[in-house]
C-alpha cells in the first residue's frame, strides 16, 4: 500500500558557486611559488620561498620608508608633454598616467624617516619602465634643491630602464641636470643615499644611481648600463656568473651593501644619523 513506501523526490542540488576575484592569486616571477596576494604583501612583496625582491609602486615604497602621516609630496603638478612631437608618444603617456597613476616615472616626497627630516625620491618602473625624462630629472633636481635649503638628507629610490627615448636629448640631458645638484648637496657635506632596486640601468645607473655618497642595492637587483646580451656581443666572451647583480656589484666595489627589503628602513635610518651627527630617537634607541 501507498503509506508503506516513501516515495522519494529528487532534492535539487544547492551548490553556491565563490567567486574568487582574479588578483587573490599572485605568482612568484623568479622561482613559479604561487600565493595569495595578501601574504606577498605582509612580506613587503618579497618571495616566501625564495626571497625574490618583486617590484613595489612608488607609493607603497614611500609607506614602507617614511613614517605615518608625515609624506608630502613635492612636485606633484609637473607632467610629460611631447616637446619633438615623436610619434604616439601622447598616446602613450595617456596609458601610463592611467595604469600607472600621475606621479610619472618618479614620487618625490618629504618626510620623517624614524624621526628624521628627508627628502626621498622614489621610481615607478609601471610608467612606462621608469624611463627618466624631463619631469623625472626636473622633480630630482626640485628635491635636491629643497634638501640644499632646509639641508635634508636625500634619498633616491632607483628603478629603470633608462632615458626615455621619446624626448631625445632632452632626456639625456637630466643627466648632467641632476649631477649638478647631488654635487652641490656634496660640496656642502648633506648625506645623498641611493637605493638601487631590480632593474637600474641605463642612463639612470649612468648617472644619479651611482653618485651617492653611500650606495645600497636590494638583493637579486639587475644594474648596470648596457644589457649583458649586448655586452657579450660587444666583447665576443662569456659573462662572469652572476654578471650585473647587486652580489656581483658589492664584490667589485661599485655597490657600498646589499640590504633585504625588511632591514632598509632601519639601515638607511643609520647611515643618516652617522653621517649628519644625530643621535637616535628615544623610541628607537628602545627598539635597538
Amino acid at each position: 500500500m501507498a503509506w508503506f513506501r516513501k516515495e522519494k523526490t529528487p532534492r535539487p542540488l544547492r551548490r553556491e558557486r565563490l567567486e574568487i576575484p582574479p588578483d587573490t592569486w599572485e605568482k612568484c616571477e623568479a622561482c613559479g611559488h604561487t600565493d595569495i596576494r595578501d601574504k606577498f604583501q605582509r612580506n613587503l612583496n618579497v618571495c616566501p620561498v625564495c626571497d625574490y625582491h618583486r617590484r613595489v609602486r612608488a607609493w607603497d615604497y614611500a609607506a614602507l620608508l617614511l613614517d605615518e602621516g608625515s609624506v608630502v609630496e613635492v612636485g606633484n603638478e609637473l607632467r610629460s608633454v611631447d616637446p619633438l612631437g615623436f610619434p604616439e608618444y601622447p598616446g602613450r603617456l595617456k596609458r601610463a598616467l592611467v595604469n600607472a597613476g600621475d606621479s610619472d616615472a618618479i614620487l618625490t616626497v618629504a618626510g620623517l624617516l624614524e624621526g628624521l627630516p628627508v627628502g626621498i625620491g622614489i621610481m615607478d618602473f609601471a610608467f612606462m619602465g621608469g624611463s627618466m625624462g624631463s619631469v623625472v630629472g626636473e622633480k630630482i633636481a626640485r628635491l635636491g634643491q629643497r634638501s640644499l635649503e632646509k639641508k635634508h638628507p636625500l634619498v633616491i629610490v632607483c628603478a629603470s630602464g633608462g632615458a626615455r627615448m621619446q624626448e631625445g636629448i632632452l632626456s639625456l640631458m637630466q643627466m648632467a641636470k641632476t649631477a649638478a645638484v647631488l654635487s652641490q648637496l656634496a660640496e656642502r657635506r648633506i648625506p645623498y643615499i641611493s637605493v638601487l632596486t631590480n632593474p637600474t640601468t641605463g642612463g639612470v645607473s649612468a648617472s644619479f644611481a651611482m653618485l651617492g655618497d653611500a650606495i645600497l642595492a636590494e638583493p637579486g637587483a639587475v644594474i648596470g648600463f648596457a644589457g649583458p646580451r649586448v655586452i657579450k656581443q660587444t666583447l665576443g666572451q662569456d659573462l662572469p656568473e652572476g654578471f650585473q647583480t647587486a652580489e656581483f656589484l658589492v664584490d667589485k666595489g661599485m655597490v657600498d651593501q646589499v640590504v633585504h627589503r625588511k632591514s632598509l628602513r632601519d639601515t638607511l635610518s643609520r647611515l643618516m644619523r652617522h653621517m649628519t651627527g644625530r643621535p637616535a630617537s628615544a623610541g628607537h634607541a628602545q627598539e635597538s
